[in-house]
């Protein structure tokens, strides 16, 4: 399908990579202990570049330069965003498959580390119905053509979708990943042109499932 792979060797992020890069507030329910593994020693890669384009309320940069266990790949697809932005542009399209934690209580269906399968195209003038038909042709490649689409929220993407498969297993629908369009908050302090857009997909699978 034309994707090449993302460096998704580096297990820990910064928070500024993590979450403030990606248009989620210091203050977000997510950024606390319960949720996320912060890690002792701190960073210093936050870009001033996108600090200075960015931020309206009162941002703390030492909120960003903490180091936590990756939450998401999307950490990695912001930094690869933002690469791509310092030359003349050119269409992409990335993929990765790597590990992500969370600080989950752990039971049959939950650990604190599973995988994230992420995909992002970034284009002039695509559209949600190109992610539509990109995410159709991917299930439909793993036998997977009852798909259904539900409108649900996502700090980074707007609109954003999950995305739902119907397994004769179950007899119901499951739901099997979640995307949208990265926001415009998040791609034009990154540097990219203003009629660049940028749609995005992510799949999880825990390690405790076949």
């Amino acid at each position: 399908m034309g994707f090449e792979e993302m460096p998704t060797n580096n297990y820990v992020e910064s928070g500024f990579w993590n979450f403030d890069s990606l248009f989620q507030p210091q203050q977000h329910p997510a950024r606390d202990s319960h949720d996320t593994f912060f890690l002792n020693a701190i960073c210093y890669t936050v870009s001033r570049k996108i600090m200075l384009r960015r931020y309206g309320y009162d941002w703390k940069r030492e909120e960003a330069n903490k180091n936590v266990l990756r939450t998401h790949t999307t950490a990695v697809s912001a930094r690869m965003l933002y690469q791509l932005a310092q030359g003349p542009f050119t269409p992409k399209r990335y993929f990765s498959i790597d590990r992500v934690f969370r600080n989950e209580a752990v039971d049959r269906t939950h650990l604190a580390e599973f995988h994230q399968i992420e995909g992002v195209a970034c284009d002039r003038g695509l559209t949600l119905g190109d992610l539509m038909g990109v995410l159709r042709d991917f299930f439909e490649r793993l036998g997977m053509k009852n798909l259904r689409f539900k409108p649900t929220y996502n700090p980074y993407t707007e609109p954003s979708m999950e995305i739902y498969s119907y397994y004769e297993g179950f007899k119901k629908w499951v739901e099997v990943g979640n995307s949208g369009m990265f926001r415009p908050e998040m791609l034009r302090p990154m540097g990219l042109p203003e009629d660049v857009t940028c749609i995005a997909w992510g799949f999880y699978f825990w390690t405790d499932r076949p």
